[in-house]
């Protein structure tokens, strides 16, 4: 009986070991990146993981569709945990840490397995500690997924300036340096790993228009070239509307010693409430010929026209300099991405 039950135990974690498996191999994504021979037109695109008790219906829903344009990979958004403020009897209000929208690692493995697609989660800064961080790291590493995007994450919605979280990072460099290290067999209080898994690659993000935090252009582009000497393989941008702001952010980089590829982030516009909305959000200028098109247009529906629009000559734009891969923001805005991928094939 015994045997019996052991032999029910180890079919039992076959199985479920095999369902974190890929379903196909996935690529390394600077291969993936440089790969593409020129002339070629790809894309990539990332998602937000469903807010908590929402399931994932809706989002395999928006992949299906964004499947049919063949992306390259997809990156799955992390989002830690937000202050709220809950009233409570006597008129006063108790600030709680709420997380959303859980799961990312979760989500990824998820995809990566139904889709046979390369996936690459977010792992920052914000609201996790060193260890916290490390146990994401084994995380993934358990489920069989090794590209990343490092990022410090943004600030809190009420702070001032970005707080991290006591036994955390303040920048992105930092969570660099843990990663190399944990690649290099070490866990984050210097002890060794006894079996090292696959070491992890990694990208990292930059701003054409610069950080909200940087003082100048220069001085942000000095940061992007640090956390390329520390090991990131490639760049993806913050949003943009203007392509000369991006090419002009590209030949400044590589004037600098940047020489990783640096991928173009696009996220059409769709709501006319977003002429104000993302300049404060995103940091980055709504260009003047954009900004009066977006003044004619009565309806939210004549405002996502129209960044359809505007999104399909960008695209037409960049691939006709030389670009061969446009990294897409999807968040409430897949009908649009899918609606510009098509037109792009």
């Amino acid at each position: 009986m015994e045997r019996c039950h052991k032999k029910e135990k180890i079919v039992f974690l076959w199985h479920f070991a095999r369902f974190f498996v890929p379903l196909s191999p996935v690529m390394n994504v600077l291969e993936i990146l440089k790969g593409n021979g020129a002339g070629d037109k790809h894309i990539s695109f990332e998602v937000l993981p469903p807010l908590k008790g929402n399931g994932t219906e809706a989002l395999y829903a928006s992949i299906e569709k964004l499947m049919e344009r063949h992306p390259l990979f997809i990156n799955i958004t992390t989002h830690h945990s937000e202050y709220v403020y809950n009233e409570l009897p006597n008129g006063q209000f108790q600030r709680l840490r709420v997380r959303r929208r859980p799961g990312t690692i979760a989500v990824a493995a998820a995809i990566q397995r139904k889709f046979g697609i390369t996936v690459v989660p977010h792992v920052i800064c914000s609201g996790v500690s060193k260890e916290d961080i490390e146990y994401e790291l084994l995380d993934l590493q358990f489920l069989g997924i090794s590209h990343v995007l490092l990022l410090r994450g943004d600030k809190a919605k009420d702070d001032k300036v970005f707080t991290p979280t006591p036994g955390g990072y303040a920048h992105t460099t930092e969570l660099i340096q843990q990663v190399v290290e944990f690649n290099e067999g070490r866990f984050v209080d210097g002890s060794p790993i006894r079996h090292p898994g696959s070491k992890f690659t990694f990208g990292v993000a930059c701003y054409p228009e610069k950080h909200e935090e940087a003082p100048n252009i220069e001085q942000d582009i000095k940061y992007l070239k640090q956390k390329q000497d520390l090991g990131a393989q490639y760049a993806v941008t913050q949003l943009f509307y203007d392509n000369k702001k991006y090419f002009d952010f590209v030949k400044k980089a590589q004037s600098m010693g940047v020489t990783i590829p640096i991928v173009p982030g696009i996220k059409p516009f769709t709501k006319l409430s977003q002429l104000t909305m993302i300049p404060k959000t995103f940091h980055c200028d709504i260009p003047e010929e954009l900004a009066k098109e977006i003044l004619k247009c009565k309806t939210d529906d004549d405002a996502k026209a129209l960044g359809i629009e505007w999104g399909i000559e960008q695209c037409r734009n960049l691939y006709a300099n030389g670009i061969n891969n446009i990294h897409f923001y999807t968040m409430s805005a897949v009908d649009s991405v899918n609606e510009i991928t098509k037109q792009l094939v």
